[in-house]
């Protein structure tokens, strides 16, 4: 059933008199998961990735992902490092010649699916979850945005779409698990022309990766990434230079990341019982900041009208003024033209009057 974020907020507020400190969360147990007996995984052979980029193609058509600005065709965007985003959930990146390798690297990048993964043992709501078959999957009904687990993955994987602004959701690989639940390869395990990728039980990858290693240990460092680190993860490397030099971390130890969360989560259940009053009473004040607003606003507007009308009317008695006195000049101009014009009137008649005479 699928709930709105809204809803889960009401369920919060409910909840949040009766929540009480020091219940654990469930993901953050300290018992070590060494993972499902028939979890299944990828192991990447980064010896044998030539940067094609067809990983990336077919997770773009798998996922129905928008087509990037340059074709996946074109290799010189491996010319900068790139991250897994919301819009390509894998990425090839190339590395020059590290240590021990006479041409370029490439290695492929996307979410490790953890066997007990950091992004589950910090959501309070479990929107992400580790799948017996292997793939971490992500339930965007119940996330709340709070984006912890993009702080908590120790790989930067997740990520959000900041620019959807009604209903973001949290974006990364999913092992293409409705794939897999079908018995079909994940979509870039598919895709692979050189056999980079190869997709099956953890355990067995494990050990297809242990006797490359032994039978070849001048082409493999004696190491497979991802057995151990952070617990275990499905998805596995193999690499012939040391794997800092192809930029994925060697300081994660083997500790997996519910160990190191649960002392966290313990108050997860008090934030969570008050984050809803928190929000509530923050409501409170925004919608008292908006009522002095608009109050404020409606003075600002009566004083502005009164003003304006005190200002119309002694522009109006300004102008009034101006016209009566206009009119009195224009008057008494027309009164002394025409005064004058009788004046020369009677002057013109007088001159002519003794000439009429005479004859």
């Amino acid at each position: 059933m699928s709930i709105s974020r809204r809803k889960f907020l009401g369920w919060m507020g409910a909840a949040g008199a009766t929540a009480t400190v020091g219940k654990s969360a469930k993901a953050a147990s300290n018992k070590h998961f060494t993972g499902y007996p028939e979890g299944l995984g990828v192991l990447h052979d980064i010896t044998a990735c030539v940067g094609c980029r067809e990983c990336e193609a077919a997770c773009n058509k798998v996922n129905e992902l928008p087509e990037p600005d340059k074709p996946f065709k074109d290799t010189s965007v491996l010319d900068q490092k790139r991250s897994a985003t919301t819009k390509a959930y894998t990425v090839v990146n190339k590395y020059d010649a590290p240590s021990k390798a006479k041409a370029p690297v490439f290695r492929k990048m996307q979410c490790n699916h953890c066997l007990e993964p950091a992004c589950a043992s910090v959501c309070f709501v479990a929107a992400f979850s580790k799948q017996p078959a292997g793939p971490v999957v992500y339930d965007p009904t119940v996330c709340v945005g709070c984006r912890y687990c993009m702080i908590a993955c120790p790989f930067e994987i997740p990520t959000y779409e900041y620019d959807d602004p009604f209903t973001p959701e949290v974006k990364k690989c999913t092992m293409c698990a409705p794939r897999i639940a079908n018995g079909q390869l994940p979509g870039c395990v598919e895709a692979c022309p050189k056999e980079a990728l190869i997709f099956g039980k953890r355990d067995n990858l494990l050990k297809i990766a242990k006797e490359k290693i032994r039978k070849h240990p001048d082409r493999y460092i004696d190491h497979v990434y991802g057995e151990h680190e952070m617990g275990g993860t499905s998805w596995l490397y193999i690499s012939g230079v040391p794997f800092n030099e192809v930029g994925m971390r060697e300081d994660l130890g083997v500790t997996p990341a519910p160990s190191l969360t649960s002392g966290a989560l313990h108050v997860v259940p008090m934030i969570v019982g008050l984050w809803p009053v928190f929000l509530a009473g923050m409501y409170g004040m925004t919608k008292r900041r908006e009522k002095i607003a608009v109050e404020e606003k409606k003075k600002a507007v009566s004083h502005a009208l009164e003003k304006a009308n005190s200002e119309a009317e002694e522009k109006l008695a300004l102008a009034l003024e101006k016209a009566n006195q206009d009119k009195e000049k224009a008057l008494k101009q027309a009164q002394q033209e025409k005064e004058k014009a009788v004046k020369e009137a009677l002057a013109s008649t007088a001159e002519t009057k003794p000439a009429k005479e005479d004859s």
